[in-house]
């Protein structure tokens, strides 16, 4: 582990549930990544949490997504685009992470994936807007994947070596901006807290 890396902890939230599912494969790469670069990663997979429909009460998934993401540095928020916009899956688990959002102040990486030849771009674009709109701070190159059948073999191996550097480049972007400004702002609040 890295000395820059130590204490940091990353939330990776995989926005389907479709069994073998690309959006999975490609968050894969990217917690592969983070582990590389010594940084502790939550994966959180909607496929067997009980979240519940928003007004429809609260349940212990909710609860345990709220303290991961509460506890995390950063996020990496991954979709499929499914009818020009983010899955539901996505949504779901937005829904679940309270109000004020868990989300808000954390820096989030975008990651989308599409069998189309212009890739998710209106999932990111959706799934952006409402991001920002619950108070997260939505990092700039989100990272969307064009003809996703065709860079992931069955076994969840990226078989396209663009495709796989892009995805890992999200990883350091997310990372970069964590000790560009999350990390200085935390060592500073230390430093008031220890003179007041």
């Amino acid at each position: 582990m890295s000395a820059d890396d130590n204490g940091l902890r990353i939330a990776a939230i995989k926005g389907s549930v479709r069994p073998g599912n690309y959006t999975g494969m490609a968050v894969d790469l990217v917690v592969e990544e983070l582990r590389e670069k010594g940084v502790e990663v939550d994966v959180i997979d909607p496929i067997g949490m009980d979240l519940k429909l928003p007004g429809a009460g609260d349940s212990r998934s909710a609860d345990e997504l709220q303290e991961l993401i509460g506890h995390a540095t950063g996020i990496v928020l991954a979709t499929p685009e499914y009818h020009g916009s983010y899955s539901a899956a996505v949504k779901l688990v937005i829904e679940n992470m309270g109000f004020p959002s868990k989300l808000a102040g954390k820096p989030v990486a975008l990651l989308g994936v599409a069998a189309g030849q212009i890739g998710a771009i209106k999932a990111l674009e959706h799934l952006r807007s409402v991001a920002s709109h619950v108070g997260a701070i939505v990092l700039p190159g989100p990272v969307s994947v064009a003809g996703v059948q065709d860079a992931f073999a069955e076994d969840g191996r990226c078989i396209d070596e663009r495709v796989e550097k892009r995805v890992r480049a999200l990883a350091t972007n997310l990372l970069d901006y964590i000790h560009e400004s999350v990390c200085p702002r935390a060592t500073l609040e230390a430093f008031v807290r220890e003179k007041v």
